[in-house]
């Protein structure tokens, strides 16, 4: 004989208080109720305040509200009494290494700090494997996800992506954006304004009184929104256009910049990257003559472009993305004859490791701890907001330009 409504939910409210949260499938399971009668008894019991719920978790209000400083400033009492309490949140990366290192470590400290999990999937950047771990990760129990998907231009291509929208939990897209149109346009996400940090480079180069500035970089998710900035900021300033990107003789092109931007691509192992391209024009010629080229010959040719913007093009300044390119590339500029910072200045992009090069290197530093701790934040905020959610938010952060000088 089932219970009544009455002692069911005394039955929750007892189970409740002694176990400081739940999972409320597992509630479901253990009192052989439906998830639909238990979440009804749920919207009662945290309606008159009983209980504190969120997404795929009940926990007691007395966990929540009478915790001592002493035992608040203890990792054990936040797991116990945090508002996440038994939640778990899945994260998919492309990797856990350089630029995800930090992005991760400022989710976990928020996940952790409400005494909820984080659980990661890597995906490497393979074909596919975005869903592949988002998938797996729910499989498991994730309760919501913060997601970084495999988009080779950091935003949804036409048709690309549309899975993200149609998740069952809450999700906060990561350092990857959706145009307006697409499905997945509507999820929350926190990126960082990779434009503005590029902008922000040039518009310091400028006050150091350069006029003809290269940009260099890896085909990377970023590459697309460095470049939108470089040349955003090249126009604006009313800058000397840098050398176009060199072709072959035969390839009827040139290879001319958008606005004389003067900015070379180079593919990265793994990346996806089909090699170089000049921004504008000349760009299609140039990428399909040299998609056959290895990494190291597409380094090579960067760095034919780079002393050539320096000793023939009138070009005193570069923004290259990223860091460790860059200390692997101002050796050899400077085997060549080009010295710098005396006739190249140099910023790099991502502040992972510029501050180690022989002589340290001003960077442009995405705040990637932040990115990670506020797409988090995010994530609970729709976990616990109900039938009431507050508008969808798309969050961009601005990097800081790091002087080292």
């Amino acid at each position: 004989m089932r219970p009544h409504v009455d002692q069911r939910q005394a039955q929750v409210l007892a189970l409740v208080r002694a176990r400081g949260s739940v999972r409320v499938a597992d509630l479901a399971h253990e009192l052989g109720v439906s998830p639909v009668t238990l979440r009804r008894d749920i919207e009662a019991m945290a309606a008159r305040g009983e209980i504190h719920r969120m997404h795929g978790v009940i926990s007691r209000v007395e966990a929540t509200r009478h915790v001592s400083p002493e035992a608040a400033g203890s990792g054990r009492a936040q797991a116990q009494a945090g508002p996440g309490a038994g939640l778990v949140i899945g994260m998919v990366v492309p990797t856990t290494e350089y630029y995800y290192a930090e992005v991760v470590r400022g989710a976990r400290e928020v996940v952790e700090a409400r005494g909820a999990r984080l659980t990661v999937g890597l995906t490497r950047y393979l074909p596919g494997e975005d869903r592949t771990q988002a998938d797996r990760l729910l499989s498991t129990g994730a309760d919501g996800l913060l997601l970084t998907p495999n988009w080779d231009a950091g935003s949804a291509a036409p048709g690309e992506g549309a899975w993200t929208a149609e998740l069952d939990v809450p999700t906060v897209l990561v350092e990857r954006a959706a145009p307006p149109g697409h499905p997945a346009a509507a999820l929350d996400r926190v990126v960082s304004d990779h434009a503005h940090g590029a902008a922000r480079a040039v518009q310091h180069l400028v006050e150091q009184g350069h006029r003809r500035i290269a940009l260099a970089s890896q085909e990377t998710p970023t590459t697309a929104r460095l470049r939108s900035g470089f040349e955003a900021a090249v126009n604006a300033l009313g800058l000397e256009p840098a050398p176009p990107w060199p072709t072959t003789a035969g390839s009827g092109t040139t290879g001319s910049g958008a606005a004389g931007s003067g900015a070379a691509w180079f593919g990265a192992a793994g990346s996806g990257a089909a090699g170089f391209a000049a921004a504008g024009s000349g760009a299609g010629a140039a990428g399909s003559e040299i998609a056959g080229l290895s990494v190291a010959d597409r380094f090579a040719r960067t760095l034919d472009y780079l002393c050539d913007a320096v000793t023939s093009g009138g070009v005193t300044a570069a923004l290259i993305h990223s860091d460790t390119d860059a200390i692997m590339l101002i050796p050899r500029l400077q085997a060549r004859g080009v010295r710098v910072p005396e006739d190249l200045a140099v910023i790099t992009y991502d502040d992972e490791v510029a501050g180690l090069a022989d002589v340290p290197l001003s960077a442009v530093a995405p705040a990637k701890h932040e990115v990670g701790a506020r797409a988090a934040t995010l994530l609970f905020e729709r976990l616990a907001g109900g039938a009431h959610e507050s508008p969808r938010q798309h969050v961009e952060l601005l990097p800081r330009l790091n002087i080292r000088a």
